[in-house]
């Protein structure tokens, strides 16, 4: 007899070792992620993480940028839907419902006048919507109560939707 051991394409076997070594010691879920940022000329910029290929930033010309790649706020909401995405294919491989497709689309408002000099305030994003689409199977119950549990876990919206304290220091 074969057991499956993955669903939506994900390893429920390295889960299920992850979440029983954090069990055993919850030292392990103290983590710690980086990314090395290095100005490139102009508003172009690229990240190294780990030891992945460098992701490559630049801002559309209207902003003075020659728009060789997304800006660092469309990276921000990619970041905060490649997280969604990851939580609905874990959550939905744990609870063993079964993921046709997803998408997600989002969207976010900001007023460029304090990123430009022309007024103090807030510079970032007044609000953001993310819009999401699940193909399943699974019956419309199942779904919507692994949204709840998606968006309960999500270490993106967690952290933007949560004041958390950045220092940002001269070296």
């Amino acid at each position: 007899m074969t057991v499956e051991t993955r669903l939506n394409d994900v390893n429920i076997e390295a889960v299920g070792a992850l979440v029983a070594a954090i069990t055993e010691d919850s030292a392990k879920a103290k983590t710690t992620w980086a990314s090395h940022v290095t100005w490139r000329g102009g508003f172009q910029s690229t990240a190294r993480v780990r030891a992945f290929a460098e992701t490559a930033s630049d801002e559309p010309p209207a902003l003075g940028g020659q728009d060789t790649a997304p800006n660092p706020v469309e990276q921000l909401l990619s970041a905060l839907g490649n997280c969604l995405a990851v939580g609905y294919a874990a959550n939905a491989t744990v609870a063993g419902i079964p993921l046709d497709s997803v998408a997600i689309d989002l969207r976010g408002d900001i007023d460029l006048h304090v990123f430009l000099g022309l007024k103090q305030g807030h510079a970032g994003f007044d609000s953001i919507t993310a819009k999401v689409r699940i193909a399943s199977p699974a019956p419309a119950e199942d779904i919507v109560a692994l949204h709840q549990r998606v968006i309960a876990s999500s270490p993106v919206g967690h952290t933007l939707g949560n004041a958390v304290p950045v220092s940002v220091e001269l070296a």
